[in-house]
């Protein structure tokens, strides 16, 4: 249990990396007060262990039910930050910005997308939910707890992000945003080409 739960945490570590995560949250909250990014840290951190949950649990049942592959939600998942990346390398990272005062739904869509899924818990997150959970519902229990460790650290990475972005500035964090716009619109690309290569087997 200790070894599964070991190997389920560095799996999911390499994958979600919380110190890669860390620039591009910054970047999506740098326009917002403190308790607005830390609530939006929380909902996006909360919502992808969620996703972790369902899908170590009944991952293999949701995809069989609606007959659809981790390929098909690489291809997705990869136009979705895409689109966020483009709108980030124009200068465009927080809908929290875009009006005078903004409503709480903008928070939550934020945290949901891009945020929560699919950069935090996207395919790759997924898919190895999926599959560290597939030996019974006591891995499936290790696999949960490992990830929740994680989004624990990540939070506590979220939690300095203010005091990060006042130590950078204003116009450095403005070239970070579009440096990472411009990394998640290529990662995007490659989450399409990966899903359609599998797709098709293309090797």
């Amino acid at each position: 249990m200790l070894s599964h739960f070991f190997l389920s945490f560095m799996a999911f570590f390499a994958i979600m990396n919380p110190v890669s995560s860390l620039p591009v949250y910054m970047s999506l909250t740098s326009a917002d007060d403190e308790i607005t990014a830390k609530s939006i840290g929380k909902k996006g951190l909360t919502i992808a262990f969620i996703i972790v949950c369902i899908f170590s649990l009944a991952g293999g049942y949701i995809f069989t039910m609606f007959g659809i592959t981790i390929d098909a939600l690489r291809i997705a998942g990869g136009l979705l930050v895409f689109m966020i990346g483009f709108h980030m390398l124009n200068g465009n990272h927080s809908p929290v910005n875009k009006g005078v005062q903004a409503s709480a739904s903008d928070v939550t869509d934020v945290a949901i997308s891009p945020l929560g899924t699919p950069l935090l818990a996207g395919p790759g997150t997924i898919a190895t939910a999926i599959n560290l959970s597939s030996s019974g519902f006591s891995a499936a229990i290790s696999t949960i707890a490992s990830f929740g460790l994680l989004c624990l650290i990540t939070y506590a990475l979220f939690r300095c992000a203010k005091q990060l972005t006042a130590i950078i500035g204003k116009s450095v964090m403005g070239v970070i945003t579009r440096m990472m716009g411009l990394i998640l619109a290529v990662i995007g690309v490659q989450m399409v080409i990966a899903g359609i290569k599998g797709a098709f087997s293309i090797s």
